[in-house]
């Protein structure tokens, strides 16, 4: 059976203080991961599947996705059977949650969202997520971040997440910003897109400063 973790009685403003020290999935990177569904008012993040094999197409005719993705940049429906199927690896070896963001209010998935634990031993973990076209705008990126970072505070032993963004993306910068993510620093040449090196801008979001905010 799947982990699931319904908050839909949960504010975002309200923080959900009484969860913030509890852990109860004990991940461990390079070992495989439950199955997670996490939903709130607003998204419902789940395990990718065959039935979003027209997201994988749109995303894969955005000029940007599939360069920072393994969203395939010519899509097929094999192509797209095996961006699935890689995104459910990701979780039976170890490498993190890779998740598809459903909006309720179309009934679809509209892009996808990964928290990524490689560091998690040392209390770090990354989140990353895009959003195809047609489901801008909405701001349902913002959900699904503030819904996945709620989720890694409350069930992982984790004290500091990161987003990486370039600087000329501004949307996913409101995305970040609008999530509770403070911006901390420019990394130089911090990770290649399409073969080169970029500039990345580091946004955070701390679990002692959401203890902080919880008790005022």
């Amino acid at each position: 059976m799947p982990w699931s973790r319904s908050s839909s009685n949960r504010s975002a403003a309200d923080g959900d203080p009484c969860q913030s020290d509890r852990v109860t999935i004990d991940a461990v990177f390079g070992q495989p991961l439950p199955e997670v569904v996490i939903t709130d008012d607003h998204v419902e993040l789940r395990p990718f599947a065959m039935v979003d094999l027209d997201l994988i197409e749109e995303a894969s005719r955005d000029p940007f996705i599939p360069t920072i993705t393994t969203v395939p940049a010519t899509y097929t429906a094999g192509e797209g059977a095996a961006f699935i199927d890689r995104q459910t690896s990701r979780m039976t070896s170890g490498e993190g949650w890779s998740l598809a963001i459903v909006d309720p209010d179309r009934g679809r998935a509209v892009g996808q969202i990964g928290l990524w634990i490689s560091h998690l031993s040392k209390g770090r973990a990354e989140i990353g997520y895009w959003v195809a076209p047609s489901g801008r705008g909405s701001g349902i990126a913002r959900a699904a971040t503030m819904a996945m970072t709620a989720w890694a505070f409350e069930q992982l032993d984790v004290d500091r997440l990161s987003l990486f963004i370039e600087p000329w993306n501004t949307a996913s910068i409101r995305t970040a910003e609008a999530a509770g993510f403070t911006r901390e620093a420019l990394l130089h040449d911090w990770e290649r897109v399409d073969g080169v090196a970029k500039d990345m801008w580091s946004y955070v979001r701390l679990r002692s400063e959401r203890q902080i905010s919880a008790g005022q």
